[in-house]
């Protein structure tokens, strides 16, 4: 086991958490773990309160974006035992966007045995009432105090938790991007760097003024094959198949749920083709009544059914959610595998 140094806060926060009314990202629980890279080597990782960083002006990161991220949950099983829904998979997922951004990967006792340590150490975070968890956000920063550009030396790594409530907390309505570019082959859309998200700010501010809740993209050639939403993968349900975009030319996000889901779909018998997915495709199914559901799926969105995709001048309403059979199906199955009430057969839970 990773000998972690662990400094513990001398009163928790926690009577600041209202475990009924818990809103996403707003709150922090009491400790993060630390661990810096130096000298081509990681030095050992620290556990302390959780605390505001002291960096200098010239840090790398705030110059050139070199930072990437993660997001992981925490549930608890009917015995309050926590539990950590795929923690390989990101730790996995982290190194491949580290390559990408010239940053170094991370170890796995760091990024695992560090994660299950503080999670431990703060499981009282993770709440308990319905459709609740505690959320984890490992992430690394570039940390040199040098304002050339180069890819830095010295790295920063984190991770901090939030308890959380539902990311979207109705069904989303989305827009389908066709004058803005989120990724091209390539490029770093596959990655979870900072500027991926950074970059699509601007056009997401801007339909949501007309009263859209999120962009679903599309390619930067023709503007015409989906990719991805904002914060998560895309299913659409057409007739008897379920379709999403394939990962193939690195322009989306491999996501956990994502897979998960597919997994889940496959094993039930359902047909999922991974492919390119053209939006007159979803259009033509639409006005054929074989539109039958289109979701989202991601660590912190889960399930997020979409009850209307907006093309031009095209609003596709989709039947009452509550009709739905994949999608709701799906919100159960995974609900019920995380939170510890039915059997693991895939290897997914990570018991604390």
């Amino acid at each position: 086991m990773l000998d972690i140094s662990i400094k513990r806060i001398e009163k928790s926060r926690i009577a600041e958490m209202d475990a009924l009314n818990i809103n996403f990202g707003k709150h922090y629980s009491d400790h993060m773990l630390i661990a810096y890279y130096e000298n081509g080597a990681w030095n050992p990782p620290e556990i302390m309160p959780f605390h505001n960083l002291y960096l200098s002006p010239a840090t790398t990161f705030f110059h050139y974006g070199q930072a990437i991220f993660e997001g992981v949950k925490a549930y608890k099983d009917p015995q309050e035992n926590p539990l950590i829904f795929r923690p390989y998979d990101n730790w996995k997922r982290m190194n491949r966007s580290a390559v990408r951004m010239a940053m170094p990967e991370v170890p796995e006792e760091i990024f695992i045995e560090g994660m299950r340590q503080l999670i431990d150490l703060d499981r009282n975070w993770i709440p308990t009432t319905h459709d609740t968890s505690l959320y984890i956000r490992p992430f690394m920063l570039a940390i040199d105090e040098f304002i050339g550009v180069r890819p830095a030396e010295k790295f920063m790594f984190l991770i901090i938790t939030s308890p959380a409530g539902p990311y979207y907390n109705h069904p989303v309505s989305i827009y389908v991007q066709d004058q803005y570019v989120r990724a091209f082959p390539g490029g770093i859309g596959f990655t979870k760097a900072a500027g991926n998200y950074g970059m699509s700010m601007y056009p997401t501010q801007e339909i949501k003024k007309k009263g859209y809740d999120q962009i679903l993209w599309t390619d930067g050639f023709e503007h015409k094959y989906v990719q991805e939403i904002g914060t998560m993968n895309v299913f659409f349900v057409i007739g008897d198949k379920v379709l999403t975009p394939d990962v193939t030319e690195d322009t989306i996000l491999e996501g956990v749920t994502r897979d998960s889901v597919i997994t889940l779909l496959r094993e039930k018998g359902v047909t999922v083709e991974e492919r390119p997915i053209n939006i007159d495709e979803i259009e033509a199914a639409h006005h054929a009544g074989q539109l039958k559901e289109a979701f989202g799926t991601g660590t912190a969105a889960s399930i997020a059914p979409i009850y209307a995709l907006t093309y031009r001048d095209d609003k596709m309403m989709l039947p009452p959610i509550e009709t739905w059979e994949v999608s709701n199906w799906l919100k159960k199955e995974l609900a019920d595998i995380r939170y510890g009430r039915k059997e693991d057969t895939h290897g997914w839970v990570f018991k604390v």
